[in-house]
């Protein structure tokens, strides 16, 4: 028999973390985080990181697992997600996968492996070199023609994920996109039920602006000032995260501090939007729009549950 994996994702400050709380709860599982900053130690605000506190009990993976100085990638993100789902079912429990970044789910759903092509260590320093030279977003410029889909996909800051994308090309002749499309046709090797949460862009925008502004009350930067006299800097993976960076330009002197907030509100409204594009063209999606449920997590986890039973992964028994 496949066994059970429930997923949880959608757009940044959509409502994830507390809905699969109680989830978990519910059913018996374990959650892992699909976030691409949480990972990191330390770096707790900006991350709108779930505390100890606010778990209620329920088992959390990845989260605070490594350094900052360390980086976080789809390949380090599968072995230490796969990790942990052979501890969740060797405990019993149903895990759920809980996150935005829908790459990372991908990989883990649908087994997605990846290329063994050799790297070409030269052409990487050569586009290293360029973005240094011309900026991020001439490096990304480059990705327009070549592979549209990962033009739209990866965000232009994240220059790692832009060099692997045309170091593959490079090789290859073949869009990294459509690679991994092929692996995405797999079919999936668990029984799973794939949920993503959404809401209303006007009411999703409001949160998010929100969000910044309580991140700011409760420290931000005082928390990226202290990772920076660590010596974290801006060119680390760790620190290329949203409110990361921004508030690393203020402290440098490149932008007033009022300009930083308003660039980590616009910036996380649009990586919202493409988180939302994304999870649109993935297949076996059950989407959740809270609108549609009143803002009513009764309403949703009664959804939740009743697709789960159908599916053969909860039993009636369990409310």
């Amino acid at each position: 028999m496949m066994k059970p994996l429930v997923i949880l994702a959608g757009p940044t400050a959509v409502g994830k973390t507390d809905l699969s709380i109680r989830l978990a709860k519910q059913i018996g599982g374990a959650i892992i985080s699909a976030d691409s900053m949480q990972v990191y130690k330390y770096m707790d605000i900006g991350s709108a990181k779930v505390m100890p506190e606010e778990m209620d009990g329920v088992p959390h993976y990845l989260i605070d697992a490594l350094d900052p100085s360390e980086e976080f990638n789809i390949v380090r993100f599968k072995q230490m997600a796969e990790e942990a789902l052979t501890e969740i079912y060797g405990k019993g429990q149903i895990p759920i996968v809980a996150g935005g970044t829908g790459f990372y789910i991908q990989a883990l759903l649908y087994d997605v492996t990846f290329t063994n092509q050799d790297s070409d260590e030269e052409f990487r320093q050569k586009m290293s070199s360029y973005a240094a030279t011309y900026g991020a977003t001439a490096l990304h410029e480059k990705l327009r023609d070549i592979d549209p889909v990962s033009y739209d996909a990866i965000h232009a800051n994240n220059v790692k994920r832009v060099i692997r994308a045309l170091e593959y090309y490079h090789l290859t002749g073949k869009p990294i996109s459509e690679h991994n499309e092929e692996e995405h046709q797999k079919n999936s090797p668990y029984n799973f039920a794939y949920f993503v949460l959404t809401d209303e862009r006007a009411h999703l925008y409001k949160r998010i602006d929100k969000r910044v502004d309580l991140m700011m009350e409760k420290g931000l930067l005082e928390e990226v000032r202290g990772l920076y006299e660590k010596g974290y800097r801006r060119e680390m993976v760790s620190m290329q995260g949203l409110g990361y960076k921004e508030m690393i330009d203020y402290l440098e002197g490149r932008c007033s501090l009022e300009e930083a907030v308003y660039v980590i509100k616009r910036e996380t409204r649009h990586f919202a939007k493409r988180q939302l594009t994304w999870f649109r063209r993935e297949r076996d999606v059950i989407w959740l729009n809270k609108a549609e449920y009143h803002y009513d997590d009764i309403a949703l986890l009664k959804k939740i549950h009743q697709v789960l039973r159908q599916k053969g992964i909860e039993h009636e028994s369990i409310t």
